[in-house]
């Protein structure tokens, strides 16, 4: 089993927030089983502010690179995808393109 945590943002509009939390309220069920059959077990996600934050718990043969090169062959997913972006925006210092960034665990007792 692994852990991640990624980070993204959302656009600093309470609507847009309000809508984002709604979506995530009740997730596509085809978006539910492409994160499922990735290898995905266990997925949180927070927010404080606009501010995302996300736990992901994946088997131990889980990639970043086969998910999304499953996304990318999804339409479902670009779809969903396209969607979340109208409310998300990238962290400031994310390079072009780039949207959930992964975090680096500093502490852990």
């Amino acid at each position: 089993m692994k852990q991640f945590c990624l980070a993204l943002d959302l656009k600093d509009d309470p609507h847009l927030m309000q809508a984002y939390e709604e979506y995530h309220q009740a997730v596509w069920p085809e978006i539910l089983a492409s994160i499922r059959e990735s290898g995905i077990t266990a997925m949180e996600i927070y927010r404080a502010g606009n501010r995302l934050f996300m736990i992901m718990t994946t088997d131990d043969d889980f990639s970043f690179e086969a998910k999304a090169a499953a996304d990318a062959s999804n339409p479902r997913v670009q779809e969903w995808e396209t969607l979340m972006w109208t409310y998300q925006q990238a962290l400031p210092f994310a390079r072009p393109g780039e949207k959930w960034m992964r975090m680096d665990r500093i502490f852990h007792l």
